[in-house]
């Protein structure tokens, strides 16, 4: 894993020096858009609304809207003078029971790592934390925005979880419907009981498998398999827009490597030499190492012709001495 902030944790007079590493990560499904017909990619461009013309990436500027739909532009001198909170230390505020925060204001989770030097003071916080039952309340700095957070542990590790503002959570109140739930009798609470009581077990997360991904993995397995798969025509020509691979393109190269290393590629030879270039680079050079063989293949016969000439004049050149003497 990769470090994405490193700072220090600090309770009392005891600093602990830490790096933090995400805990989750999203496994959502990312297909592109693309036309039917060839799967050309469907690429937008960033227009100005006022006439329709291409804005370049150094002409863009953020802007604040009002709530009457006016909007403020900020320039990068106006948020440098704003108060700036950020810092490299996780400073607990105080420690409170763990059912005091309602799960609805958890947010983003990290593991928290300590440095060598760190360890024993962290073992000390990790132990504190889990005999107490407690979670420790901080503020930090994630991203250049100071936000709210809870230190708790799981297994073995402390984990940092950010905390939404009050303001972030919406008011179960604006529901439509609540008013028209009606109070239960007590017979059907006694039999919604039975129920539950029917349906109770423990929580095994092993037990829960995203069955959508798999079936989405297997589909397109079994399409690439099949060989229903179509090249975008503008493929080479994309620019790199630093978005993250899909599904569809790691499976397409996964069976391209499997198939490479069974020798099923016709471009085996090429991929081995020049691996993470494209198909059609590859393609071009393999004319130009031939080229280059057959005009190496010149030069060598072109010596050797000039080599028998040149002993041919030698030989020439002997007998017509010794007749001159």
């Amino acid at each position: 894993m990769r470090a994405i902030w490193k700072g220090a944790v600090s309770f009392g007079l005891v600093n602990v020096p830490v790096r933090l590493y995400s805990a989750t990560e999203n496994h959502d499904l990312s297909f592109h858009q693309v036309r039917r017909s060839d799967g050309s990619r469907i690429r937008y461009k960033r227009v100005a609304q006022a006439d329709g013309e291409e804005v370049p990436y150094k002409e863009i500027a953020k802007a604040y809207e009002t709530e009457d739909g006016k909007s403020v532009i900020l320039t990068d001198e106006d948020f440098a003078s704003l108060p700036n909170r950020s810092s490299k230390e996780i400073a607990v505020e105080r420690f409170v029971p763990m059912e005091q925060i309602d799960p609805i204001l958890y947010d983003k989770a990290y593991y928290i790592e300590p440095d060598a030097m760190g360890a024993k003071a962290y073992g000390l916080l990790r132990e504190a934390l889990r005999e107490s039952e407690r979670v420790a309340v901080v503020t930090v700095s994630v991203r250049t925005r100071m936000t709210m957070a809870v230190l708790r542990v799981i297994e073995e590790a402390i984990v940092l979880q950010t905390l939404l503002w009050p303001d972030e959570v919406r008011d179960s109140g604006q529901l439509n419907n609540l008013d028209e739930v009606t109070e239960p009798k007590d017979s059907e609470v006694a039999m919604a009981r039975m129920l539950v009581d029917s349906m109770a077990g423990d929580f095994e997360l092993e037990e829960h498998e995203d069955d959508y991904q798999v079936a989405v993995e297997a589909l397109v397995k079994s399409k690439i398999e099949g060989g229903d798969v179509t090249e975008s025509p503008d493929q080479d020509e994309e620019e790199d827009t630093g978005e993250v691979v899909d599904l569809l393109a790691a499976l397409q190269r996964s069976v391209d490597r499997a198939k490479s290393s069974r020798g099923e590629s016709s471009d085996k030879e090429s991929d081995e030499s020049s691996k993470g270039t494209t198909k059609k680079a590859a393609t071009k050079k393999a004319p130009a190492q031939k080229t280059a063989a057959k005009k190496t293949a010149a030069k060598s016969t072109a010596k050797k012709s000039t080599a028998k000439k040149a002993t041919a004049k030698k030989s020439a050149s002997k007998p017509a001495a010794k007749k001159a003497g």
